[in-house]
């Protein structure tokens, strides 16, 4: 098991206002008055009460006749249903009648739904909520009788915004360009991603400039929260199939996701049934269904009942049961029985369901098998597990994936998914930390030297920053550096694993290449302050964890230069120990006045986080592992590597080893490379049937 992240919270408490919004709901709705909004925040932030905030003040104030909310699929549209908030101090409540939310009728029902929006924008209705697809042909549909100035005076809200791309093969994206440039209606944009995980931006940069924009991140929403406190990620690894690696990961106690492998991809074993099936049978002995819910029925062996929902079932039996999660979890009005709710269901089996937008607040568990490609599944998944409820003081997201396959001669494909799980990662640890705001620090600068401004900001100083030169640069660095170091995470995969790439190679060199392909109109300067600030904001916590790792694990002093305390008790007579969360331990292991831009480019973060991955491996996995990232990286032909074949087996005869790649005789680190070669070309021929 590696356990890549593990943070603490608590110094804080969230209250709701007089009107009954939460922080970053206020945030919000004190910008409701701009006409384009762009609302970054995790998952269970309250995003969907943020927009019913929003929306009602443009209905009854602001002049707008009609607000569309649309949702990337059915389910997430019961979190945009009838919900009191003048119970709370609010003016009104949000209403929506059931004929006109039509993601409550199951499944879309094409024509019929699109003609629904038509009758709709005919109507004097005022709030419709669709899914994404209904909203893009009943706009066709619409603008076809009536023309686009049918949406003006319109508030058109988009959930999960991350589905748009600014690509012209994004039907969305293109819709919402024609209505941003008409400028006659409002629109909200609501994600809580920070990127796509393709080439293709969410929004066009001039598009994205008209948009005022509210971030919230993960660290202000959990210092917020009054019950969760800490949340782990971590990585397990199995050999055969995935059931193997299952009960050593698999709690009965906690309230658990499980998202089993997509279909087709190497993790998937057996028919889909057939692993469900071997997933309740390593819970307990299968006793049935409840005729109510469709909810299998696992007696455990200590004689407790299991509640599963089975969502990888798409037979008719899944409508029973999706209906049930929505009744169960929440209740029929909306509201929560904190002890009985939680008890109604106890874990959820998933294909392809369960992720964005789906609202279980008793998950503690998040755990999904195999590899996934795209960070922003990644982010969403996480985000099941790290909703607020009573009794739920920890919650766990845990990747269960191959360990690299030997057997298969899939080594390669391992190492490139074991960079997408780093990347998952070692993303959610940025965007768990609080917010960095690195500034140029003088010789007699008298602001100390680490800091937190009005806006709860930790301040860094740093010895030789460029200081972002235009109000252009400063936007960037001030509000675009998640979004910049999720695609540095997607990217810097082989160019920065390599054993001889320089960091400065990663943090300079690649990093600007980044930077430069996402903002073309930057000039050299304005680009060398975005970079460095980004290769600060990626690099100072692991800058402390290097420390901290060492100071602890040697006895050794920390960068501040004081010495380890000893194991006994601190200042507050508590014990001694590392640092909980990620800003105890900048605090603790950073002396920030020796902190300049030069030590910041001396890390390779995705290296020394693959080391540590690596740990979990042994000794003949780690060497095909290496052979691998050699393949991806060497110069070498074929017949150069069969050439070289007789000479590596007289070697391996005459010194009872391979060569070795990092050796000094460039002789031996050539037949290194060579063997590497052919390793990967076998495994590449048995991959496709040659041999």
């Amino acid at each position: 098991m590696v356990q890549m992240v593990n943070v603490t919270y608590g110094t804080s408490k969230s209250t709701t206002n007089s009107l009954g919004q939460r922080p970053m709901q206020a945030r919000t709705y004190a910008a409701r008055a701009a006409q384009f909004l762009l609302l970054k925040a995790p998952p269970a932030a309250g995003k969907s009460r943020a927009l019913m905030f929003v929306a009602l003040d443009k209905l009854r104030h602001q002049g707008l006749d009609k607000t569309i909310v649309c949702v990337p699929e059915t389910s997430i549209g019961g979190s945009f249903r009838s919900t009191d908030l003048t119970s709370y101090g609010f003016e009104a409540d949000w209403e929506v009648d059931d004929c006109w939310n039509l993601c409550l009728t199951g499944e879309d029902a094409g024509k019929q739904k699109v003609k629904a929006f038509q009758t709709f924008m005919e109507s004097n209705a005022r709030v419709l909520v669709c899914t994404h697809a209904t909203f893009r042909f009943g706009f066709d549909e619409v603008i076809k009788t009536t023309g686009i100035e049918a949406f003006d005076n319109c508030f058109i809200a988009i959930d999960e915004f991350h589905h748009v791309s600014a690509s012209d093969n994004n039907r969305l994206g293109v819709i919402l360009r024609s209505l941003i440039n008409r400028a006659e209606c409002h629109v909200m944009a609501m994600t809580g991603s920070y990127f796509r995980g393709d080439a293709d931006p969410v929004l066009r940069p001039e598009d994205e400039d008209r948009f005022t924009k509210i971030t919230y991140s993960y660290y202000e929403q959990l210092e917020g929260y009054a019950w969760l406190k800490a949340l782990g990620i971590n990585y397990e690894f199995y050999k055969g199939n995935y059931v193997n690696g299952l009960p050593g990961v698999l709690k009965p106690d906690q309230k658990t996701i499980i998202h089993i492998p997509h279909r087709g991809s190497s993790e998937a074993f057996d028919d889909k049934f057939n692993e469900v099936g071997k997933i309740l049978d390593l819970l307990g002995s299968h006793e049935g269904r409840d005729p109510e819910t469709g909810f299998d029925l696992v007696r455990k062996p200590d004689g407790g009942l299991l509640k599963v929902a089975d969502l990888v079932d798409d037979g008719p039996g899944r409508d029973i049961v999706k209906a049930a999660l929505s009744r169960e979890i929440k209740g029929p009005d909306g509201k929560r029985d904190d002890v009985a709710d939680r008890a109604k269901v106890d874990f959820i089996i998933a294909l392809g369901m369960a992720k964005e937008g789906f609202d279980w607040v008793w998950c503690e568990h998040a755990l999904t098998i195999g590899y996934r490609s795209s960070l922003t599944e990644i982010v969403q998944i996480i985000g099941r597990a790290t909703r607020d409820a009573p009794g739920k003081p920890r919650a766990l997201f845990t990747n269960l994936v191959a360990e690299p396959g030997v057997e298969t001669g899939v080594v390669t494909d391992a190492v490139n998914d074991m960079l997408k799980a780093i990347s998952g990662s070692l993303l959610m640890e940025q965007v768990l930390a609080p917010n960095f705001k690195f500034y140029r620090r003088e010789d007699g600068d008298v602001r100390a030297p680490m800091g937190t401004d009005d806006e709860g900001n930790v301040t860094i100083g740093v010895k030789g920053l460029v200081e972002p030169p235009t109000d252009r640069s400063r936007e960037i660095c001030e509000k675009d550096m998640n979004d910049l170091m999720a695609t540095a995470y997607q990217e810097m995969d082989r160019r920065v694993l390599s054993p001889d790439t320089a960091p400065e190679v990663a943090t300079q060199m690649v990093l600007t290449d980044i930077i430069e392909k996402r903002y073309e109109a930057l000039d050299p300067e304005e680009a060398e302050s975005v970079r460095q600030h980004l290769a600060a904001h990626m690099n100072v916590l692991t800058l402390a964890r290097r420390e901290a790792e060492r100071g602890f694990a040697e006895g050794q002093a920390p960068l501040s230069g004081s010495p380890p305390k000893p194991s006994g008790d601190d200042d507050d007579g508590e014990p001694a120990s590392a640092p909980n969360t990620l800003l105890e331990m900048v605090r603790k292991f950073i002396n920030v006045r020796d902190i300049d831009i030069e030590l910041i480019d001396s890390v390779n973060t995705f290296q020394e986080r693959f080391e540590v991955a690596s740990k979990s491996l042994n000794s003949e996995l780690l060497s095909h592992v290496q052979s691998a990232m050699v393949a991806l990286r060497v110069n070498m032909t074929g017949d150069e590597a069969r050439t070289l074949w007789p000479r590596i087996k007289a070697f391996r005869a005459a010194e009872g080893r391979e060569p070795n790649v990092h050796s000094a005789n460039p002789l031996e680190k050539r037949m290194a490379e060579a063997l590497a070669w052919l390793k990967a070309e076998k495994a590449k021929r048995l991959r496709e049937g040659a041999i």
